[in-house]
C-alpha cells in the first residue's frame, strides 16, 4: 500500500514516491499515463479547497463539492479532447449563488423546526401546568368535603342534643306522672280485696244461719 512506500524508500535509500493515496483515485485511473501527475495535483488542489470551505462555512452544503467535481471532470476532458474548461472564478460564482439559495432553504427549515419545537415545548408546559392545577383543585375538593362533614356532624350533634334533652324531659315527666297511676292501681286492688272479704263474710254468715236452723 501507498503509506508504506515512503518509509520503505527512506529505509532503503531509494527513490521516494511521487504520489500518495490520491494516486489510487478513479479520476487518476481514467487519465492517460502522461497526464496522471497533472490530474493528481489538480485533484489535490480541489480537495484542499473543499476541505477549507467545509471548515469555515456556517451551514455545510454539497454545492461546492459538486462544482469542484465538475471541474475535475472538465479537466480530464480537456486532457483527452482539448476542450477548454471553465474558469475557476466562474465556477465559484455559480457555486456561491446556488449555495446561498440552499443555505436560505436550510435556515428556513431550521427555523420551522425550531418553531415547532418551541410550540411543542409550550404545549407540554401548558399541559403540565393544567395537570398541576387539576391536582390542586382535586386536593382542595378532597379537603372541603371533610370540613363539611365535620360541620355536619357538629350540627347533627347540636340538633340531637335538644332532642335528647326533650326526650329526657319527657321521660322525667312520665316518671313523675307514673306514681299516681300506681297509687290508683293499688287503691283499686285494695277495694277489690275489701269487697271479696265482705262477700266471704256474708257467705260465712249465711252458712252459720243455715247450720243453726238445721240444729233447731
Amino acid at each position: 500500500p501507498a503509506p508504506l512506500v515512503l518509509p520503505r524508500a527512506l529505509k532503503t535509500r531509494g527513490n521516494t514516491p511521487k504520489y500518495g493515496l490520491i494516486f489510487h483515485s478513479t479520476f487518476i485511473g481514467r487519465a492517460a499515463a502522461k497526464n496522471k501527475g497533472r490530474i493528481s495535483r489538480y485533484l489535490a488542489n480541489k480537495c484542499t479547497i473543499a476541505s477549507r470551505i467545509d471548515c469555515f462555512s456556517e451551514v455545510p452544503t454539497s454545492v461546492f463539492g459538486d462544482k469542484l467535481r465538475e471541474q475535475v471532470e472538465e479537466r480530464l476532458a480537456f486532457y483527452e479532447t482539448g476542450e477548454p474548461p471553465r474558469k475557476n472564478l466562474e465556477v465559484m460564482k455559480e457555486a456561491m449563488a446556488e449555495a446561498s439559495e440552499v443555505v436560505a432553504e436550510v435556515k428556513r427549515k431550521q427555523e420551522k423546526k425550531e418553531k415547532k419545537r418551541k410550540k411543542k415545548e409550550k404545549r407540554r408546559l401548558e399541559a403540565l401546568a393544567a395537570a398541576a392545577e387539576e391536582a390542586e383543585h382535586a386536593e382542595e375538593n378532597d379537603v372541603e368535603p371533610k370540613k363539611k362533614k365535620k360541620k355536619k356532624k357538629k350540627e347533627q350533634e347540636v340538633e340531637s342534643e335538644p332532642e335528647e334533652n326533650g326526650l329526657e324531659e319527657e321521660e322525667e315527666e312520665e316518671e313523675e306522672e307514673a306514681p299516681p297511676k300506681k297509687k290508683r292501681k293499688v287503691a283499686v286492688e285494695a277495694d277489690q280485696e275489701e269487697e271479696e272479704e265482705e262477700e266471704k263474710k256474708k257467705k260465712r254468715k249465711k252458712k252459720k244461719k243455715a247450720r243453726d236452723e238445721e240444729d233447731e
